[in-house]
């Protein structure tokens, strides 16, 4: 029987690492992403609090974005931005959250930066 690693825990172990260094505050929150199969959720977060305090994720109704999930991931750094900037949240933390910083990780973060954020 072959031993495969046991992905999830592994990406779970390196988000716990991000989040010991990682921490958002009322002026800079901080900007999480998951990423599932085919979909991709962000949030602004407070953690002084623990609130949530801007969302935006590729199952919302409404949503239409017709190319790649890379493509999906860009607009909803786009949305996030969007809706973070109304709330008056000009610069926060980028939690990558145990991804690598590549693919629709990196398009979801251009897309906030595009958007009006700064990180």
């Amino acid at each position: 029987m072959i031993n495969r690693p046991n992905t999830k825990a592994q990406r779970l172990h390196r988000h716990k690492r991000v989040r010991g260094k990682v921490s958002g505050t009322p002026e800079c929150p901080r900007l999480n992403v998951f990423r599932s199969e085919t979909n991709i959720y962000a949030q602004v977060i407070d953690d002084t609090t623990g609130k949530t305090l801007a969302s935006a994720n590729s199952l919302e109704k409404g949503f239409s974005c017709d190319g790649t999930k890379t493509d999906k991931a860009k607009k909803v750094g786009n949305m996030v931005a969007e809706r973070a900037k109304a709330k008056g949240i000009e610069a926060v933390v980028f939690d990558r959250g145990g991804y690598l910083y590549h693919g629709r990780v990196k398009a979801l973060a251009e897309g906030a930066r595009e958007g009006g954020l700064q990180f």
